[in-house]
C-alpha cells in the first residue's frame, strides 16, 4: 500500500481560525452555524500536504442533534454536509479522499469517556446507538469511513459487525490507547486489532488520540493489516499553570513520522493539537 498523509486536527485548527468550540456538539456545531469555515480548514490541509480530508462527523449524530430540537431529517442533511465540505476541499485541491469519520458513542455523550471506554452501552446497544449514522455515511459518498478513537473492545466489534452489514464500504480502524500495549478500556491492543485481520474491507488499522510517546511499541502489535497513526501532538494539559505543556514542536513531529514510517506506517496524520503546519512537515519528512 502506498504511503498517505492525513490530516491533523479539525478543532484545534478550527479554534485558530476563531471558532468557538465550547459545545457538546464540539466541530459538527460548525456544519450548522459555519460550514464554510470547516471547508477552509480542508483546505488549508490539503494546501499543507495533506491526502486525505476527514469529515467534520466526529461528533455528529442524529441524538446530538435531536438534543438541539432538530429534526432526523435536518440532522442526517448536516451528517450528510460534513463529506459534501470535505469533497468541495479535495476538488478545489485537485485531488484527494475523503474519509467519514465514525467517532465513538462517547463522543455523544461529552463527558469524556471516549478516553476510558466506560460506558453505559453494551454491544448490542453500541450497534443499534452507531447505525444510522453510519448508514447516512456509507450512502454520503466518501471514499473510505475512519472508524476513529476506538476506546473499548466493545466498541470495535460494534462497528465490525456494521463493517460486515455495508460489504460496499472500506474503512480504516483506529483505536485510542492508555500506554503502550492497551486501549483506554485496558483491552491488549494485540486482542482489538485481530478482530480486523485480514478483512478486505478494511485498509488500514492503527492508533490515534494517543501521545506519541507510546508510538513506537503499539506499532509492534499491529501485524496484520497496514498501519494507521495519527496521534495527538503529545501536549498535556497543566491545570495549575492553566496552559497545554509537552511535545508541541512540529519539526519534531515530522521526524518521529519518519521513524512511524520505517516501522511500517503507511497512513500518518494528527490527532488533537496537531495543525496544518505539523501536517506540512510530516510530509516533508516522509519517504
Amino acid at each position: 500500500m502506498s504511503s498517505f498523509v492525513l490530516d491533523g486536527g479539525l478543532a484545534t485548527h478550527l479554534e485558530a481560525l476563531g471558532a468557538d468550540l465550547a459545545d457538546e456538539l464540539w466541530s459538527a456545531r460548525l456544519l450548522l452555524e459555519d460550514p464554510a469555515l470547516i471547508r477552509r480548514v480542508h483546505a488549508d490541509y490539503f494546501a499543507a500536504g495533506a491526502d486525505v480530508a476527514t469529515t467534520a462527523s466526529y461528533q455528529a449524530s442524529l441524538p446530538g442533534f435531536a438534543r438541539r430540537g432538530m429534526s432526523p431529517a435536518e440532522a442526517e442533511r448536516l451528517i450528510r454536509l460534513s463529506v459534501e465540505l470535505a469533497a468541495q476541499a479535495r476538488d478545489e485541491a485537485g485531488g484527494g479522499l475523503v474519509a467519514a469519520s465514525v467517532g465513538p458513542y462517547g463522543a455523544f455523550l461529552a463527558d469524556g469517556s471516549e478516553y476510558t471506554g466506560d460506558y453505559d452501552l453494551g454491544e448490542e446497544s453500541l450497534v443499534a446507538w452507531h447505525r444510522p449514522r453510519w448508514e447516512i455515511l456509507a450512502a454520503a459518498g466518501a471514499d473510505m469511513m475512519a472508524c476513529e478513537t476506538i476506546p473499548s473492545l466493545p466498541e470495535a466489534r460494534a462497528l465490525a459487525r456494521l463493517l460486515a452489514e455495508t460489504p460496499e464500504v472500506k474503512a480504516w480502524v483506529s483505536f485510542s490507547c492508555r500506554d503502550t500495549h492497551h486501549l483506554n478500556d485496558g483491552t491488549p491492543l494485540a486482542e482489538a486489532a485481530a478482530l480486523f485481520a485480514a478483512d478486505p474491507q478494511v485498509v488500514a488499522v492503527g492508533v490515534n488520540c494517543t501521545a506519541p510517546r507510546f508510538i513506537p511499541a503499539l506499532i509492534t502489535q499491529l501485524t496484520s493489516n497496514p498501519i494507521v497513526l495519527y496521534p495527538n501532538s503529545g501536549e498535556t494539559w497543566d491545570a495549575k499553570r492553566r496552559r497545554w505543556v509537552g511535545l508541541t514542536d512540529p519539526v519534531e513531529y515530522g521526524q518521529a513520522a519518519k521513524e512511524w514510517q520505517a516501522m511500517g506506517a503507511s497512513m500518518i496524520g494528527g490527532c488533537c493539537r496537531t495543525t496544518p503546519e505539523h501536517i506540512r512537515q510530516v510530509r516533508s519528512h516522509l519517504s
